[in-house]
């Protein structure tokens, strides 16, 4: 059986009765089986999945009403509530946390007869670019395995690239979906601010993270986000998308389309061959008819420390609750006063999520909250306004997703500096709200290259148009396990 179709190949042949539900959720389960142990993408597979997938095939037989997805198998990152099922945020705080109800999103894809197939492994609370920061262990990339996947969402993206779902969903605060679907060979969205609901999605940091699709095409991500997204009432942040169809229209093309290409993202630091890579595509762009001309976003360069003190700040307050009262673990309380019973029990928390709610208590602190959090917060207002005045001039904006290629397990993690400079392509979207997209592009020595486009808010369906024309650019290898 081929694991190897994309999603919307998947749903005609299921709805056409030329493939069964049962017998694709059963080889996908024996194939996470056969090759999970290497790669560590998932941390639980559900049990019940092709009992789930059964049921789907009877109503197909049947001639009942199916959703969209007819039996579809989805993995989704482990930060999002999946009722009676556990989700740890790849953290020992939270190892024993059964959900108590469904994120939107979920319940969307069940109307939608969804699988999901497991949850997948993340960098703990998604913090993290490399998935090396989970408490259960890191992923690791299916095109080379001494190798990171990226991260916080490299689970999904390792299990989309290596065949073991059809697509995934996971989050990106600053481009946990882009960065390990550019380092695993897959497409990675991160839609407009307020277009996807985060209701049910465990916060990291509210004001900027969306949850976004990681699928095989573009095609497939519009196909995802057509059930997705939209308003929701239990998230105030969501935006009216009119029940925009994604997937009409996506061959238009970008002729006559102006692009402009982010200076700052193709200069000092970027790997000369992520450079010629990204080069070879404006050119791939130009050749389908669209102008491209370069453009300055000068608060690139301190867009990394704004988005680190932000989001160190929101996550401060949001991780807050995790005080083993609330949310916890058998831990008994006598022998404490209040603080030390709370401080003892945040041990669970591994370095980087110490190190990020440290920070985040002290940057918006009494004498300091002007020097650092305020000027974080004029930053992202800045880079908002250049960003606005570009796409007064272009249709999108250009760059490679990540500055490098994947690096090796073990190779930054002590050097969380360095490690932070690989996010700096791909956090400006977050701060301004625009959507952005990595389309798999090239390799180099067997490890995959990724370029991202940027569209303005509320333009999506253009984003995933121009990632489509690019896309049809490139053919690429095949994931080697």
């Amino acid at each position: 059986m081929n694991l190897k179709i994309s999603a919307l190949e998947f749903a005609q042949q299921v709805q056409s009765g030329n493939l069964s539900a049962e017998e694709f959720v059963a080889e996908t389960i024996q194939r996470i089986q056969k090759i999970d142990d290497n790669l560590h993408a998932f941390l639980s597979v559900n049990d019940d999945a092709i009992n789930q997938a059964r049921t789907i095939d009877k109503k197909i037989k049947s001639g009942d009403k199916v959703g969209a997805c007819f039996g579809m198998p989805i993995s989704i990152k482990d930060n999002m509530c999946i009722k009676n099922s556990k989700t740890t945020c790849a953290s020992k705080m939270l190892e024993n946390f059964v959900a108590p109800y469904d994120a939107t999103v979920i319940t969307k894809l069940k109307q939608q007869d969804a699988i999901f197939i497991g949850k997948v492994n993340m960098d703990e609370f998604a913090m993290g670019l490399s998935t090396e920061f989970s408490a259960f262990g890191p992923s690791k990339n299916p095109w080379n395995t001494d190798y990171v996947p990226g991260g916080s969402s490299g689970g999904s993206a390792v299990s989309v690239s290596a065949f073991e779902c059809v697509a995934s969903l996971g989050s990106d605060t600053g481009g946990s979906v882009r960065n390990p679907a550019s380092f695993c060979s897959v497409v990675g969205y991160k839609p407009t601010y307020g277009l996807i609901s985060r209701y049910g999605l465990i916060s990291y940091a509210n004001s900027i993270e969306q949850i976004g699709p990681l699928t095989r095409t573009v095609k497939d991500t519009a196909f995802m986000l057509n059930m997705i997204a939209g308003l929701d009432s239990n998230d105030n942040t969501t935006i009216d998308n009119k029940n925009e169809d994604y997937l009409s229209g996506i061959d238009s093309g970008i002729e006559g389309k102006k692009i402009g290409i982010i200076t700052e993202m193709i200069g000092e630091g970027i790997d000369p061959t992520v450079l010629s890579a990204t080069k070879d595509a404006i050119s791939k762009l130009e050749g389908l008819g669209a102008t491209c001309e370069e453009v300055s976003l000068g608060m690139v360069k301190y867009s990394v420390a704004a988005y680190y003190t932000i989001t160190a700040t929101e996550a401060g307050s949001n991780l807050a609750r995790y005080d083993n009262l609330r949310y916890g673990y058998e831990f008994p309380v006598e022998g404490y006063e209040f603080n030390s019973y709370i401080s003892k029990s945040r041990q669970k928390f591994g370095p980087e999520v110490k190190r990020r709610m440290i920070i985040g208590g002290f940057v918006p602190s009494a004498g300091h909250a002007g020097k650092y959090f305020l000027k974080a917060m004029k930053v992202k207002s800045k880079l908002t306004k250049e960003i606005n005045e570009a796409f007064k001039k272009f249709d999108l904006l250009i760059a490679p997703t990540v500055p490098i290629l994947p690096f090796k397990i073990g190779e930054k993690i002590d050097d969380p500096v360095s490690l932070f400079l690989v996010d700096i392509n791909t956090v400006t979207a977050n701060l301004t709200g625009k959507p952005a997209i990595s389309v798999p592009y090239t390799m180099s020595n067997g490890l995959p290259i990724g370029i991202q486009l940027f569209a303005n808010s509320n333009q999506d369906k253009l984003l995933l148009q121009a990632a489509h024309a690019l896309e049809s650019t490139v053919k690429l290898p095949e994931v080697p396990i």
